[in-house]
């Protein structure tokens, strides 16, 4: 992919590249938003009294583009990512999947996967059980690369109620690198409602027969995807090995051009597509505008093991497994409480 070179040329110098993609229903008008319990959708105003919503949030938006990455049938990497390092958990009487850091919302900090070998190594690597010792984020980062790459893009917060003490007291946390939400304004509410039918027993109690329910949708002027790459926070991981820097950079528009192909159906009453060509606002480049194009998302693919494989080899990159009991399950639930 020669234009690689040409983006890496346009973000040289730059704290950060900062995009926007203006958005439309596939369909109608309406809408459905993310919704919060207790709260609902999430509507405010700015400073000039328009009113805002929240369509998908950063947390919501973090885990999308993880999910690009993965694949759904072979339960794993897609092809073009095998190399890099990520932990994944099995039923230990079977060998059945059950899950991974890329599915996880916690990632490696999720209690099914910092356990057995994973915590034991990651600890005593990291050495972080004096908790009046400040925490070297950097090496924190270099080590667990090892074991999560993608953490380093998505952020990571270690916190697990019973294994503080191994690692700074819960002190270690990584901001995500790469950033989005999708907001709307001049917003309408669409209010209407429906009946769960019971043709059996319609007078059923506790929800058993007919109920009927609410429903609010939005309709909206403006629609718009926003993108954050911290570039600086990127760099500062392994200042002096460039190609690291490579690969997340290319792993960043890997997963937007994935998601702005791939990923826009966000609920069945939320289905998006592109209505205006990408924007950049920080810098002015049109290479940067071209390769986060969900065209170029086969171009990406293309490149990846170019840029995992001199890495995986180098660092001795694997897959980490954890085998889980029926009462290593039951545990891991309770301590994610």
């Amino acid at each position: 992919m020669n234009r690689f070179e040409e983006l890496k040329k346009a973000a040289y110098g730059q704290s950060r590249i900062l995009m926007e993609v203006e958005l439309k229903p596939l369909q109608g008008e309406r809408f459905q938003p993310t919704g919060f319990p207790d709260i609902g959708p999430a509507l405010y105003r700015n400073p000039d009294g328009k009113t805002l919503l929240l369509v998908e949030s950063p947390q919501s938006m973090a885990n999308r583009l993880e999910e690009v990455c993965w694949d759904h049938a072979a339960k794993d990497l897609k092809p073009e990512l095998k190399g890099i390092p990520y932990v994944r958990a099995t039923r230990k009487e079977n060998g059945e999947f059950l899950t991974s850091s890329v599915l996880e919302a916690h990632r490696l900090s999720s209690s099914y996967l910092l356990t057995g070998e994973v915590h034991k190594e990651l600890s005593s690597r990291l050495n972080l059980k004096d908790r009046m010792v400040d925490p070297d984020l950097t090496k924190f980062a270099q080590i667990l690369s090892e074991f999560d790459l993608f953490a380093l893009l998505h952020g990571i917060f270690i916190s697990n109620k019973d294994k503080k003490d191994d690692y700074a007291g819960g002190r270690l946390r990584i901001a995500r690198a790469i950033s989005a939400f999708i907001e709307a304004e001049d917003v309408e509410p669409v209010n209407y409602g429906g009946v769960k039918n019971n043709i059996l027993n319609p007078k059923g109690k506790k929800g058993e027969g007919n109920v009927p329910y609410h429903r609010t949708e939005f309709t909206a002027g403006k629609i718009t995807a926003y993108f954050n790459l911290d570039l600086t926070q990127m760099r500062s991981y392994f200042p002096d090995e460039p190609a690291f820097f490579d690969l997340l950079l290319a792993l960043s528009f890997y997963k937007i051009s994935g998601f702005l192909r791939d990923g826009l159906r966000l609920r069945t009453a939320c289905d998006l597509e592109i209505s205006r060509p990408i924007k950049v606002t920080r810098p002015e480049s049109d290479v940067i505008k071209e390769l986060a194009d969900p065209k170029t998302h086969d171009d990406w693919k293309e490149l990846m093991p170019d840029l995992i494989k001199p890495l995986a080899e180098k660092k001795g990159w694997k897959v980490w497994h954890v085998a889980l009991t029926k009462e290593d399950l039951k545990k891991s639930a309770n301590n994610d409480k």
